[in-house]
Parts: structure tokens; C-alpha cells; sequence
């Protein structure tokens, strides 16, 4: 972790947030009190920036600075609205292509994805504010520099933005082995989002609940799914194909 990409301290990190500087994430010693501390996690809660509570065994481990018990990781890409981007595309005349990443953790398989996603015209990829990826020089690398062109939208609340994508127009599939459609059955020529889900239990209950359509992508062979970025090349791709055809 380099440390141009962190700050350290809790006067730093009010003054970054205030200044509209873009945090992953920002790593709180576990009972840390003070007016000012408070103020520091106001704010962050008014941004929506993830606050992660650890042992100051953790902070030292990263920094031998004066860190207060606060230590902000700075984002590598400025993150985007959703509900900004998604006029626009329609204004421009496209169709939408959305990719929404359900809890992928791994931040090769988040770069590969992000890669594929440009290459395939996909015009924003979503992600939760909990639980997903860092976008760190690993996940830039492994994207090709994808991740410095596509939008990356995060959410507070991935059942609540499902619902703004469906009002505004887009249906939205599932990838699930527990689908019942054929993933290329679907007709991805219409305004489309696409869930994927995490590499350890795939895409969440709750929003397979009120996905439009569960789709599968048929598996052959003993293992029984393929790695998530493979799937999102895939899947697509298969929109691509029937937009082009």
C-alpha cells in the first residue's frame, strides 16, 4: 500500500473530505472518542464514505506516522452518480448497458470485469459502498486503465438503485446457476442492467427477489461455475452480439 495514497490523522482527513477529495475508505482505531473525531465521522456519514473500524495493531502496521487512530485511503478514480449518468446516456441516443457488482471482493477479477465492460461499450458499472473491491493500482492494472474511463457508481443500497434502474427504464438480469433462462434467450437489445454476484455465493436473495430475469450460462463440465469475470464477458458480449446483429 503506497503511502502517497493514504492520509493520516484526523484533522488531515476533514480538511480531504471538506477539499472533495475521493475516499475508498477511511480506518478507525476501535474506540476512538473526541468533538473532534465526531466531527470527522459526521461528515464522513454526510459523503457516504465507508468507515472501517480496526485494531490499532492494523493502523501501525501500515504507517509508523502519527496517524490520531485515522488513516483515509484515497480512491484512485472519482466515483459517479447513477442517477447523473443515466439521462445522459439516453439523451445521447444509446441503449444502456449497466453492469451492478453484487459484493465482488477480488480486485483482479474487478479490474478484469471493468476491462471487458469498456471494450464492450457497458456505460457504468455499480458498486456497493460495503463489501466490494478496492479500487487500488492492482485493479487499475489488471482493467488496462479501464477503470480510469468507465464510470464507477457506488451504492449505498444496491436494492434501492435496482429500483431507480427499473423506473427508468432498464430491465434487469440476474446471473444465477439457479436461473431458469438461457442467458442468450433474453433479448438484451432493450435498455439492460446486469447483476453479477460475489465469488463465493453469487448474487444476493434480496436481489435475485426482484431481478426481472434469473439468467444462466450453461455449464458442462464437473465445475460447477465460472470464475464472475468470465461470466461478465459472457454476458456482455451476448448483448453486444444481438445489438450488432
Amino acid at each position: 500500500m503506497k503511502q502517497s495514497n493514504l492520509i493520516f490523522g484526523i484533522r488531515p482527513v476533514i480538511e480531504a473530505v471538506k477539499a472533495g477529495k475521493t475516499l475508498d475508505k477511511v480506518l478507525v482505531q476501535k474506540g476512538l472518542q473526541g468533538d473532534l473525531f465526531r466531527e470527522l465521522r459526521m461528515l464522513l456519514v454526510k459523503h457516504d464514505i465507508q468507515i472501517q473500524y480496526v485494531p490499532i495493531e492494523k493502523l501501525n502496521r501500515i504507517t509508523r506516522k502519527n496517524h490520531q487512530g485515522i488513516i483515509a485511503m484515497l480512491s484512485l478514480i472519482p466515483y459517479q452518480d447513477i442517477e447523473t449518468i443515466m439521462p445522459g446516456i439516453f439523451e445521447q441516443g444509446e441503449v444502456p448497458l449497466i453492469l451492478m457488482l453484487d459484493r465482488i471482493s477480488d480486485v483482479r477479477n474487478f479490474g478484469a470485469i471493468a476491462r471487458t465492460a469498456e471494450c464492450a461499450g457497458v456505460h457504468a458499472i455499480i458498486i456497493p459502498v460495503k463489501g466490494s473491491a478496492q479500487i487500488n493500482e492492482d485493479a487499475v492494472k489488471t482493467s488496462a486503465g479501464a477503470l480510469l474511463r468507465i464510470p464507477v457508481c457506488k451504492s449505498e443500497n444496491l436494492t434501492g438503485t435496482i429500483g431507480f434502474i427499473r423506473n427508468s427504464g432498464l430491465q434487469v438480469l440476474a446471473a444465477s446457476e439457479k436461473g431458469a433462462d438461457l442467458y442468450s434467450s433474453v433479448d438484451m437489445r432493450l435498455p439492460t442492467a446486469i447483476v453479477l454476484g460475489s465469488e463465493e455465493d453469487g448474487v444476493s436473495v434480496n436481489l435475485l427477489r426482484i431481478a426481472d430475469h434469473l439468467v444462466k450460462i450453461p455449464i458442462n463440465g464437473e465445475i460447477e461455475s465460472l470464475n464472475v469475470s468470465v461470466a461478465a464477458g459472457i454476458m456482455a458480449y451476448e448483448a453486444v452480439r444481438q445489438r450488432m446483429a
